[in-house]
């Protein structure tokens, strides 16, 4: 049983995206590179802001587990849109995160890794699409 479902609907790429509850209403654009005008958001940067932000919050749920002070760190996801080879295309994605300096090496990622087990989005992708794992 899901603990909470979002429900979301879009009319394209070059159209809007909204939530159910319309929290979310952004307007859409193919990206320039497409060769679209890129007045608009895209599907890619919205994978990447819920995957930063699903993976940042459950790195605050493993340090805190771990008794480990992650205050003032920060996820960015880069999340690239490649041809697949066979007509179509595929995502990839580095996430880095950039933590406390105070934290070793070795605790970096430690932590980067048991968060990248934890956070619903990794789990998702894992075995779909390459993730690359980046400690700042």
């Amino acid at each position: 049983m899901s603990l909470y479902t979002a429900v979301a609907a879009a009319t394209g790429r070059d159209g809007r995206a909204f939530s159910s509850d319309r929290k979310l209403d952004v307007e859409l654009a193919l990206q320039k590179e497409l060769g679209g005008t890129g007045n608009g958001t895209n599907p890619e940067q919205l994978f990447a802001a819920g995957y930063a932000a699903c993976f940042a919050t459950s790195m605050q749920l493993v340090a805190q587990k771990k008794k480990i002070d992650v205050a003032g760190m920060l996820v960015t996801a880069e999340v690239g849109l490649v041809p697949n080879g066979q007509g179509g295309f595929q995502l990839e994605v580095s996430l880095r995160t950039k933590l406390p300096d105070s934290l070793r090496r070795e605790a970096r990622r430690e932590l980067i890794e048991a968060t990248h087990q934890v956070c619903p989005y990794s789990n998702a992708t894992r075995g779909n699409i390459p993730v690359e794992l980046l400690a700042e």
